[in-house]
């Protein structure tokens, strides 16, 4: 099936899911109002008041081409703009009283509709409002400030009637289905077609409804009236020939992925993420983290036992055998929104895929335990700059860039598409300058970059790597790395603890990784002059022995790859290691090593 398909599914089986969603019917949209005007069963006024924005949702009745219009002259029937509904503008007000006045005088009326109409054609409603303080008015007659105050739409509450219906008119569903009934009988005789979506015969659509995600307010997703822009010229003599949808199939479906986009759609960079069951069940977001502990883990074996109890929960309340759709809509005009991404996929191999990337983009945070970072803190951490938000450093990605690079991310997700190179290499260049980062974003990189690599060096060359320590690493840059942690932590344990600056092996970190042991023979040097005379004796013979073993590792590669440029995997190697010589259990040995030499 397509996205049209599994909208109309989505729609028919909301429709019966009623309670707390706010699905309009077909002929209808959601929007917005800004002036609430109370009227009597006489059609005399009473009161008028600005609509709170927590409460300015309603569903009102339009037409095909209401749905749909943008700068022609098209009313809604009921619930519309004060252009429309004063006199000044003759021509709006006319087709708004027209329309109007058809459906109030057919057959399929309803009661509020005529005190509607009375008081609309009397003309009052400026005058009234400007007594309110709502709006002011010019002495010709029209707003004083037209391009704001024209734009605001009214919303009907009609008191009085005594017929058990609700006063406010968007809240009438018994006036919904009275619209309903009377724009079918208006169409009964317009041309049929083989609906696309649905495979029945059935009046088809003129037009299609606008609006579908609200940072796009009036992008179409389906438009073919440009007759003479060559749209569909060159493959067919007509539109019908392009595209044939009925009406109710894409009222249906419309009215699906603009509900779906306001209730659950995520924004990245101005490109909306959808992701969903037809069947309404709950299903974790595309973009959203697949694991959320309770307390953060730190062993690799207690992480993949976590993930895999979560993915057992998870199957037992999405069946395996339910589809999750996955879309993602963006808008290159302001009048045109594309289908930028699409995929559909069984609830169990959803979740098996979520689960996989969550097990192999994964790495040891410094106060999260292990855990796969957000889609968006990659790309931001690969692509960013360093910015103050709320007092705190972080990073952040110019909008054009994030939404592509969430979109690729998502399809290597959901896709199982190899990982990006480039991401990667972002990363990697990233953590390897340390020194143009607040320390925090420096830790953040890192660690992102260590569980991109990981991932890349699986998806590329199915080769593991640990997220523990393996000395005996058969990788140069790995050991490498372990050797410019030690560097660094040596230097490290000289300062005080106010110490602020930075040592060498992170001064020298970029040169570092295109000249390793030239730079590392530099730093050493330092290191005899400076520091280790700093050092306790037992220390001092721990880091000499720990970098004695890590050199002769090195010398079991060719000589003339030592001082060759590292690649990417330094940065696990230098991570691990780091993290070791933090530990407890290396502080003990070295204060036991302390102890005995000063016996001596």
């Amino acid at each position: 099936m397509g996205l049209m398909q599994r909208a109309v599914e989505t729609y028919d089986f909301l429709q019966k899911q009623t309670k707390g969603r706010m699905l309009p019917p077909i002929s209808h949209m959601i929007t917005r109002a800004d002036l609430e005007i109370t009227i009597t069963a006489k059609g005399e006024f009473r009161s008028a008041s600005a609509v709170e924005k927590d409460a300015a949702k309603i569903i009102i009745p339009v037409t095909e081409g209401s749905s749909g219009r943008t700068s022609g002259v098209c009313a809604h029937p009921l619930c519309d703009q004060l252009c429309y509904l004063a006199e000044y503008n003759q021509e709006k007000h006319t087709d708004y009283v027209t329309k109007l006045e058809k459906w109030a005088h057919s057959d399929e009326s309803h009661p509020k509709l005529i005190p509607i109409l009375n008081y609309v054609q009397s003309g009052t409603i400026l005058s009234d409002l400007e007594l309110c303080g709502l709006i002011k008015c010019n002495p010709q007659g029209g707003l004083e400030d037209e391009a704001k105050d024209g734009k605001r739409l009214v919303r009907w509450r009609v008191i009085g009637l005594d017929d058990g219906t609700p006063d406010a008119c968007w809240e009438d569903t018994a006036l919904f289905d009275s619209f309903i009934r009377f724009y079918q009988k208006e169409h009964d005789t317009d041309p049929q077609c083989i609906c696309m979506i649905s495979g029945e015969v059935s009046r088809r659509a003129q037009q299609h409804p606008k609006g579908i995600i609200p940072i796009n307010g009036n992008a179409k997703l389906i438009s073919s009236n440009d007759t003479s822009g060559f749209t569909y010229r060159g493959r067919f003599t007509s539109e019908e020939q392009a595209l044939e949808i009925s009406y109710e199939a894409s009222q249906k479906a419309h009215n699906a992925l603009r509900w779906l986009a306001a209730e659950q759609g995520v924004i990245f960079g101005g490109r909306t993420f959808l992701c969903w069951d037809p069947q309404g069940r709950k299903v974790f977001h595309v973009t959203g983290p697949f694991a959320a502990f309770a307390k953060p883990v730190w062993e690799p074996t207690d992480y993949q036992e976590q993930l895999k109890r979560m993915l057992n929960g998870y199957q037992c309340q999405l069946p395996k055998n339910e589809n999750v759709i996955i879309a993602v809509f963006d808008a290159a005009t302001s009048g045109r929104l594309s289908l930028t991404y699409y995929n559909e996929l069984q609830g169990l191999e959803f979740l098996q895929r979520l689960y996989d990337w969550e097990n192999t983009c994964c790495w040891e945070t410094p106060f999260y335990g292990i855990q796969s970072p957000p889609l968006w803190q990659i790309v931001n951490c690969a692509f960013g700059t360093q910015r103050e938000e709320k007092g705190q450093p972080g990073m952040k990605t110019d909008d054009r860039v994030m939404c592509q690079q969430m979109q690729r991310l998502i399809a290597c997700r959901v896709d199982r598409i190899r990982f990006p190179a480039d991401i990667m290499q972002a990363l990697f260049h990233r953590a390897s300058a340390p020194l143009g980062y607040d320390k925090k974003v420096r830790e953040t990189i890192l660690s992102t970059a260590c569980a991109v690599i990981r991932k890349y060096h699986l998806d590329r060359e199915k080769e593991e790597w640990e997220m523990t320590l393996e000395p005996e690493k058969k990788d140069r840059s790995y050991q490498f790395g372990r050797l410019l942690a030690v560097l660094e932590k040596v230097e490290r344990d000289t300062y005080g603890s106010d110490e602020s600056r930075e040592p060498n092996a992170i001064r020298l970190q970029s040169v570092f990784c295109q000249r390793p042991l030239y730079a590392a023979n530099n730093i050493e040097s330092q290191l005899e002059r400076a520091y280790f005379p700093h050092l306790k004796p037992g220390r001092r013979m721990f880091y000499k022995k720990l970098m004695g073993e890590i050199m002769e590792n090195i010398s079991q590669f060719p000589e003339e790859q030592w001082n060759q440029p590292l690649r990417e995997t330094y940065l696990m190697g230098y991570y691990l290691q780091r993290n070791a010589l933090y530990a407890s259990k290396n502080h003990d040995d070295m204060e036991e090593q302390d102890h005995d030499s000063s016996e001596e």
